[in-house]
């Protein structure tokens, strides 16, 4: 998992590197905040390290920062922070730290509010697949029903003035104009049908945007069934 991490001091730098590493993470360090808060501005990462005090921008500042950012809301932020009194772990947790690990920290330490964290990022990722799936699923289920109520109420009507017009159009005596006519009404219910049995027939509904930017479904042969 790719990790960023910030220190002021180059023992903690050192530390929170081979603990990483020795986790098989992908870090990369700074010593300062405006520093890491760069390298997250570049590319976003999973999980953040952070000591309280850092110098530009301390620890609890990046992390507001970092839950402003587009991508902030995904990612886990680890303080670490010297000072265990309330109103310090408050600041921290206010500051919307996920977790916080009390300094001087021992590798054992470090390593299991890593591992915490890892596990918390998992769940967290299984957890919007999960909501991604169900919203796909009742957007699917709503087209089914959508299609069967366009079916019930478009087909019936649609028949009967297919129907009439090849009645009318094998009539000898019109004269062209009205059979012209009738053979325009006949091309265009001929699309609408057209465009019913496609939407019945979708296997992989889409959405798309038409010109004007609306979402709407992508009814293109190749979203359904072959005949």
């Amino acid at each position: 998992m790719r990790v960023l991490f910030a220190a002021a001091d180059v023992i903690s730098r050192t530390l929170y590197a081979a603990v990483l590493a020795h986790a098989g993470h992908d870090s990369r360090s700074a010593s300062d905040g405006g520093e890491v808060w760069a390298l997250f501005q570049a590319d976003p990462a999973p999980l953040v390290l952070l000591d309280v005090a850092l110098p530009v921008l301390d620890g609890p500042e990046v992390c507001r920062r970092i839950r402003a950012h587009p991508a902030g809301g995904e990612t886990f932020v680890l303080l670490a922070t010297a000072n265990n009194v309330r109103d310090d772990l408050a600041e921290v947790l206010d500051a919307g730290a996920d977790d916080y690990v009390s300094k001087p920290s021992t590798p054992e330490n470090l390593r299991a509010r890593l591992e915490i964290a890892a596990r918390r990022i998992a769940q967290e990722v299984a957890r919007r697949t999960a909501e991604s799936e169900l919203a796909r699923a009742r957007w699917l289920a709503g087209i089914g029903e959508t299609t069967i109520a366009l079916e019930h109420e478009i087909n019936n009507p649609l028949s009967a003035l297919l129907g009439h017009t090849e009645l009318l159009l094998m009539d000898g005596t019109l004269p062209n104009a009205q059979r012209d006519e009738l053979e325009t009404v006949r091309q265009q219910a001929a699309s609408i049908a057209d465009v019913v049995r496609r939407l019945a027939k979708l296997k992989d509904p889409r959405a798309v945007k038409n010109r004007s930017g609306a979402r709407m479904i992508d009814l293109s042969k190749g979203t359904t069934h072959n005949e």
